[in-house]
């Protein structure tokens, strides 16, 4: 059984290896910068932030048998602050026609934007390759925890919830936006523009075109990633789409992935959370599919959460004895549940 939790600061070697293998936008390879997201999980975890909206939570799943992670994802509380502004392009089209010469144009349009109370963002998930597309459906169980720990403490997060999607990519990775507009008015390549707004947003309002970008300008091939959704991305889009998000016709300024966003508390698995109390009893009959969570006050280890089959009534939830193992949680104790379907 796989058991979802809260990062530990001795989950770098961990991360180490995961960001070695895919290094992505989500994990990149980077020792200094896992170490401060880490840092970051951590502080937020035990309330030590004291700003809930500044908080950052970092989520893994870990397969205990082999002490081995394999993947990750995040929520962070609000994307957009004063400091550093949620930035985005707004898709619109606008019309143009001559009458003199009887051509009329629809035109694809960028306009950028700010934002400075953003809304809560998830992402950061990533899943090891050897471990995808298995029966435990690993990235599914790490969407669904952040869900799960929003339902838990929705005064935490903002009302809306964004989820930042991959567009295609080319096959080293770098993007067609940021290499037809983006490098062009900073002089980054994309990877290095990223790392840098991970700290630093001033670069990209100071360089990037306050004015409208006419996308017809790009190359064809540009032109048809915007807003389009990476292949090996639409099995999440077809997940949020299922549990409440909307296309909300803006895309990421760097690579032109799409946004999309939900009101939190219109969120299908926020809306079917429950809570009850650990049974004493042990469970071991087919019953329902359901991410189970535990929390506790104090401790390095404050989240752990399963995916199991449980008998549930008004108040109690009936539990597999392995379930109740990984949970650490002791017989009457409060837990979360969402469905897992």
């Amino acid at each position: 059984m796989l058991v979802l939790r809260d990062v530990q600061k001795t989950d770098l070697p961990g991360l180490k290896r995961l960001a070695a293998v895919l290094n992505t936008v989500n994990l990149p390879n980077n020792e200094e910068t896992l170490e401060a997201i880490i840092d970051k999980s951590v502080k937020s975890f035990s309330d030590k932030v004291k700003n809930p909206f500044e908080r950052e939570y970092l989520f893994v799943l870990e397969d205990v048998r082999n002490e081995l992670i394999i993947g990750t994802s995040m929520i962070i509380a609000q994307h957009g602050t004063y400091e550093a502004p949620h930035i985005y392009y707004d898709v619109s089209e606008r019309e143009h026609y001559s009458a003199s010469i009887g051509r009329h144009f629809r035109h694809k349009v960028l306009s950028i934007g700010y934002n400075y109370e953003g809304p809560t963002e998830i992402g950061g998930l990533v899943v090891d390759p050897p471990h995808r597309a298995t029966a435990d459906k690993p990235g599914k169980q790490l969407s669904y925890a952040r869900f799960l720990f929003m339902a838990m403490h929705k005064r935490l997060f903002r009302p809306r919830v964004l989820a930042e999607l991959l567009p295609p990519l080319m096959p080293d990775g770098r993007s067609l936006l940021w290499e037809a507009c983006g490098k062009k008015f900073t002089g980054l390549d994309y990877q290095e523009a990223d790392r840098l707004s991970r700290q630093n947003k001033e670069f990209i309002k100071e360089l990037f075109p306050a004015s409208d970008v006419y996308a017809s300008l790009f190359p064809e091939r540009v032109q048809k990633v915007l807003g389009e959704v990476g292949p090996n991305t639409q099995g999440v889009q077809r997940m949020l789409e299922r549990i409440g998000f909307r296309y909300v016709e803006r895309i990421d300024p760097f690579d032109g992935g799409p946004h999309f966003e939900a009101n939190l508390a219109d969120i299908t698995l926020v809306r079917r959370y429950r809570s009850v109390k650990l049974a004493a009893e042990d469970f071991d009959m087919e019953g329902d599919d359901v991410l189970v969570g535990y929390e506790r006050d104090s401790g390095r280890n404050r989240f752990r959460a399963v995916r199991t089959t449980a008998r549930l009534d008004d108040k109690t939830a009936y539990l597999p004895a392995r379930a109740k193992e990984m949970l650490q949680a002791p017989v009457g104790a409060r837990l979360s549940v969402i469905p897992f379907d």
